[in-house]
């Protein structure tokens, strides 16, 4: 056996020259690797299914998350209320008694005022001077003054026929016997027609702000 012969391979082969015989890796590790690698990918595949699959049926995911909010937003959304009518409170004109007072220096004031009152459909009481407590007291259109149940009934429907007027109340106890006190810059009356809108807008449905949805 030449000394440049393979241990082992019984003197079967010789090396000459410079070439060596090849050593290939037996079939059977390799087969095992690429098995192996092909297992690994199919369970990741079917890994990846099955949540695919979860989201679809469960509604998961970003894009439920995101549109969730939406539909939520849209639910929520508050009917406006409806408006409410005041007029149960308040008194017809032809229910009050109005005494009217002047508290100016000038005279016929309280006499004109109170005939243009009772046109209008109010009841006259007591017309004449104003007491001291008022009498050149008043330096604006004039005062409507009533009992404190009036505050809200008689005194905000004669209120309308004298723009400007100061609403007072003191301890009377009819709630419909109030009292006209001019002032010293009155020169009339509302005009009619004014009074008739501003006691209609009184007696008629308050608006009532409506709810708007949240924008989403």
């Amino acid at each position: 056996m030449s000394m440049l012969t393979p241990p082992g391979m019984g003197g079967q082969y010789r090396i000459t020259g410079d070439k060596y015989p090849r050593m290939r890796r037996p079939r059977g590790r390799r087969r095992f690797a690429l098995g192996l690698v092909a297992s690994v990918a199919a369970l990741g595949l079917i890994g990846w299914g099955t949540l695919q699959l979860i989201d679809v049926f469960t509604g998961g995911g970003s894009k439920a998350t995101a549109a969730g909010p939406k539909a939520d937003c849209a639910t929520k959304v508050s009917p406006s209320p409806t408006a409410t009518k005041a007029s149960g409170a308040l008194p017809k004109p032809g229910q009050i008694t109005v005494n009217v007072l002047n508290a100016t220096p000038r005279s016929g004031l309280a006499k004109q005022a109170a005939d243009e009152l009772r046109k209008r459909g109010f009841r006259i009481g007591d017309v004449g001077n104003a007491p001291k407590d008022y009498d050149k007291k008043i330096p604006g259109t004039g005062v409507v003054l009533g009992a404190k149940s009036a505050a809200e009934a008689a005194l905000p429907v004669l209120g309308t026929q004298l723009a400007g007027a100061q609403v007072k109340t003191d301890t009377r106890r009819s709630a419909t016997e109030v009292d006209l006190l001019i002032g010293t810059t009155y020169t009339a009356l509302t005009n009619k027609k004014d009074a008739d809108q501003a006691l209609a807008a009184l007696a008629g449905p308050a608006p009532a702000p409506s709810s708007s949805p949240k924008s989403c």
